[in-house]
């Protein structure tokens, strides 16, 4: 697809991998995002996973035909984006790797790379012939060998996982339709707390150097093209990276038994009676990145767990630790949960959050063996939030 004369989107659709990461599930897919920028000598941005090396060499014969890739352009080495190196370098032999030096160990590391590579510094550009591309690092945006690509005649920021969002494009590639941003937020903001969420401060830091370019066009590795609501993506980025929340409860929880769950969702009720905004979800039903989107989205945090082995139930301790590792910022919080002859959990995950600096809403409710309103008051615990 041509985003511009010169610019031109190779990219894939992955409808078929169930999990990215291995670990993060993928309701609507995820693309891989690659990009020609075509002169008078053609520089490829990035590549795609292994397993669409046919269908991304086609996309790329089908916008240049027979003329050679000049440059491949390497701003993020993981290898959804860096596994077709060695397969395009086969196709176009001359081509000549541009990257910065980190990235440059880690082709060697991955491919087996180590001639015809091109070290570009912070700042330097490359010329193209009536256009140019000027290279940025941004270290820790996630990998500590990120770099984005800065084509000025085109205001296009090639921004690697910069901006990025699960869900597989649509036909048109760019948020050429009005509610692109709506459609795709949840998504983004599921990807940044996933992949991206323990670096808000490195985030902050890029969002910084690329503030003063006039972006007319933002190219991330997932997701849409950006076109039409660059600065409302931006500014999410730029909300999430300073872990800054709206007023809402994110509820999660996990039960053996179904008692935690019914006082779960006894305290939702309640929740909503007093108008509170609150998602709920559970934990031993879905992947916990739906939880943690919802913890990047709202400013308290509540978790229901079972005492396990004098511990937390394991997919409530899995999420509380997530959310330490993001050293996610500012959140009120409270715990419940049930016991059958000793009570632990409430207390153990009351110390966790209290060590992430969070806001303690009371002492948390534990109750013995089966579930019962008068066991669990909900309306009280509802009011503490």
């Amino acid at each position: 697809m041509r985003l511009s004369e010169r610019i031109r989107y190779v990219g894939v659709n992955d409808m078929r991998t169930t999990r990215f990461e291995s670990q993060w599930t993928l309701p609507f897919g995820v693309s891989y995002n690659s990009y020609l920028v075509v002169d008078e000598k053609v520089a490829l941005i990035d590549t795609a996973a292994a397993q669409y090396e046919d269908e991304f060499l086609t996309n790329i014969k089908a916008e240049i035909g027979d003329r050679r890739i000049d440059y491949l352009v390497v701003n993020h080495m993981e290898p959804d984006h860096s596994a077709l190196q060695a397969a395009v370098r086969r196709v176009y032999p001359d081509c000549e790797i541009v990257t910065n030096a980190k990235a440059a160990t880690m082709i060697e590391g991955f491919n087996g790379i180590t001639e015809g590579i091109k070290v570009v510094k912070e700042g330097e550009s490359l010329s193209l012939g009536e256009v140019s591309l000027r290279f940025f690092m941004v270290p820790m945006v996630h990998w500590p060998e990120t770099m984005v690509s800065w084509c000025p005649e085109e205001k296009t920021l090639f921004s690697g996982d910069a901006f990025g969002a699960f869900k597989a494009v649509g036909n048109s590639v760019t948020d050429s339709y009005s509610n692109t941003f709506e459609e795709y937020k949840d998504e983004m903001t599921r990807y940044y707390a996933s992949i991206v969420g323990k670096y808000g401060g490195p985030v902050q830091t890029a969002l910084k150097k690329v503030g003063g370019l006039a972006i007319g066009r933002l190219c991330p590795t997932h997701g849409p093209v950006w076109e039409n609501r660059i600065a409302d993506v931006i500014a999410l980025y730029d909300r999430l990276s300073r872990y800054e929340a709206s007023r809402g409860v994110c509820l999660a929880y996990g039960s053996m038994y179904g008692n935690t769950e019914k006082a779960a969702l006894a305290l939702a009720e309640a929740l909503k009676a007093r108008g509170v905004e609150c998602a709920v979800h559970n934990l031993t039903a879905e992947d916990y990145s739906f939880a943690l989107r919802d913890v990047f989205k709202y400013d308290t945090l509540i978790l229901g767990s079972p005492t396990y082995n004098n511990g937390i139930f394991p997919p409530v301790r899995q999420l509380m630790q997530g959310v330490c590792d993001r050293m996610v910022k500012g959140r009120r919080f409270m715990a419940f949960g049930s016991f059958t002859w000793a009570a632990a959990s409430v207390k153990l995950l009351n110390e966790m959050a209290s060590a992430a600096g969070f806001e303690i809403l009371g002492e948390g409710t534990t109750f013995k063996q089966g579930f019962t309103p008068d066991k669990f008051d909900a309306e009280a615990l509802a009011a503490l939030v």
